[in-house]
This record gives structure tokens, C-alpha cells and sequence, in this order.
């Protein structure tokens, strides 16, 4: 029998992490985050990370795992949570995969191999000699004519993902989104995908009030501080929450822009992230409003309890 795991996914700011914890409360569960950012130590406001109060006693996995000037990638992070997930199914718990990292979310449940695309050495040194002569943006532009798709998931400073990209493409033939849709959609385990989604109007009104909660538990600092300790070039500092303060501490703006730039960039991605679970995932969704969220969670968890098989 195949473990069944809920997932649970949407876009940013619209109560999956809350959903998550009432969920393995009511099921015996333990969460473990699908979001590819709350890895890093020292990152914690402006990843919107679960504080020890919002877990309310639930385990959390897949948080705190990495140093900030650590790489990570989906493969590892597949490896890791389908192991945790084995772990917890037999100890007779329900994991609960909460996130929005939707390439994560599906590599993990639908078991992407990654196997045939080991690096190629040899022309990743050649790519790296280009960046280094040309420019990380030149190099970013021909992704873009290559591979817009996978172009448009990566910032453009983001030299690593880049040129992996552009890596994958020369040894394979194939661009990472060819590859990407190639893949299995069987799975290892039985996933039970729930999805959030509230009026575009309201959740983006969500996220400006969130960055500006965010802005007042002193992000600015949090961002500094790693910016200080020589990480700017590092994967962690291309998430966005970071990302748009390092211009501002180089004083190429002022702080009002990178607040707006990162309002706007949040809101980009809440709209990346429905259409991904929308295209390439079958979700069980659910609308959410900022008045009714006790009463349809009640409803998802009664839902839950027949998917699940429990009375």
C-alpha cells in the first residue's frame, strides 16, 4: 500500500502554513515544508517562516537544514522529503507536505528522476568561463531565446540556476522544461493535493500588508545582515524578500522602492504559482476568504477524513 501524504499548496500569504498545522492536529501528522526557502537558518521574516508558536506543538521538518551561504537543489530536497515522508508513514503518522514551491512539491510526489541529467563537467567549466568573460546577463539572455519557460522561473542574477539550465540544454539536447514534462506522473506514494485560492484582489491586498508587517519586524535588518556577511551571491540571497534589498544597501535606491519592488515581485510569483498548480497538478481546491477561514477549513479537514479513509 502506498503511503498517502496530503499536500497542501497555494499561493503566498493565502493560509496554507495555518491549514497545515490544523491538519496534522487532527490527523496525528507531522508537516514537513515544501517551500524551498525555509531551509536556510537565519532567514525567517522574510520567508514567512512558521514561528515555534504558529507550529503549536506539531513537528515541522525540512526547516533550519541549511546555512544561508549553502546551495540546495530540487534533487536534494526530493531525497530528502520522500525519505522523510517513508519515515513518518511508519511511525504510523500522516505527512503533511506544505508549500509553494510547485517544482519541488511535484519532483517529490511524482518522483522526478534527475538521474539523466548529471552534470557535464567539462561544458560547465566552459559556461562558467563565458559568465565570467561575458556577463551573467548575456548568458541569462540565451537562455531565454533557448528556454523561456525555465527562463522565467530564475532571476536573472541567479548565475547557478542559469547555467545549469543552459548546461542541461548543451549535454542533453533537450531544454530543463522539455525534460521537466517528460517526466512520470505516476507516483510513489498516494498524494492528496489541496489547494488555497482567494479573489486575486484580496490575496494581493494580503501580500502588501504582509510585506509591510514583514518591514515592521525589521526585514531590512535580517537582510543586512546576511548582505554584511559576503552573501549577496549566494542562492539563498536570490529569493525574493532579499533579492530586492541589495540595490537599496548599494545605494542605487531608496528603501521605499525596494519595499514596492518587493511588493510587486510577491505578487508575481502568488500569480506563478497558480498557474503551476493549476497546469501541472491535479488540486483539490477550495476558496478562501479572510472572513471564513474557520469555517472552511472545518469543511477541507471533513473532506480530508473520507480521502483519508477516516470517520
Amino acid at each position: 500500500m502506498k503511503p498517502k501524504v496530503i499536500s497542501i499548496v497555494g499561493p503566498t500569504a493565502v493560509g496554507k502554513s495555518k491549514l497545515g498545522v490544523e491538519t496534522a492536529k487532527r490527523f496525528n501528522g507531522e508537516v514537513i515544508s515544501g517551500d524551498s526557502m525555509q531551509i536556510y537558518r537565519d532567514m525567517n521574516i522574510g520567508t514567512a517562516k512558521v514561528t515555534a508558536k504558529e507550529m503549536d506543538g506539531v513537528v515541522h521538518h525540512m526547516i533550519d537544514i541549511k546555512d544561508a551561504d549553502q546551495s540546495f537543489s530540487v534533487a536534494e530536497f526530493q531525497k530528502k522529503v520522500q525519505s522523510l515522508i517513508v519515515a513518518i508513514y511508519e511511525r504510523g503518522k500522516v505527512p503533511v507536505l506544505v508549500g509553494g514551491t510547485g517544482l519541488y512539491i511535484q519532483a517529490t510526489l511524482f518522483d522526478y528522476n534527475f538521474s539523466s541529467e548529471e552534470k557535464d563537467e567539462h561544458i560547465m567549466r566552459k559556461l562558467e568561463k563565458q559568465a565570467e568573460e561575458q556577463g551573467i546577463q548575456v548568458m541569462y539572455n540565451r537562455l531565454v531565446s533557448i528556454d523561456p519557460v525555465q527562463a522565467d522561473k530564475i532571476h536573472p542574477n541567479n548565475g547557478r540556476r542559469v547555467l545549469r539550465a543552459l548546461e542541461v540544454y548543451e549535454s542533453t539536447g533537450q531544454t530543463m522544461s522539455e525534460l521537466q514534462s517528460q517526466q512520470s506522473s505516476v507516483s510513489p506514494f498516494h498524494p492528496i493535493l489541496i489547494g488555497l485560492e482567494m479573489d486575486r484582489e484580496l490575496l494581493y491586498k494580503r501580500i502588501n500588508n504582509r510585506v509591510d508587517q514583514m518591514i515592521e519586524e525589521d526585514l531590512v535588518n535580517e537582510v543586512r545582515s546576511l548582505y554584511e556577511r559576503g552573501l549577496e551571491g549566494c542562492q539563498s540571497m536570490s529569493a525574493i524578500g532579499y533579492k530586492e534589498f541589495i540595490p537599496y544597501f548599494k545605494g542605487e535606491y531608496e528603501l521605499d522602492r525596494a519595499v514596492e519592488l518587493l511588493k510587486r515581485n510577491s505578487r508575481r510569483y502568488a500569480k506563478r504559482q497558480y498557474t503551476y498548480f493549476r497546469n501541472k497538478l491535479n488540486v483539490h481546491w477550495y476558496d478562501i476568504q479572510p472572513d471564513n477561514y474557520e469555517i472552511k477549513f472545518e469543511k477541507i479537514l471533513h473532506d480530508l477524513a473520507g480521502m483519508l479513509g477516516k470517520s
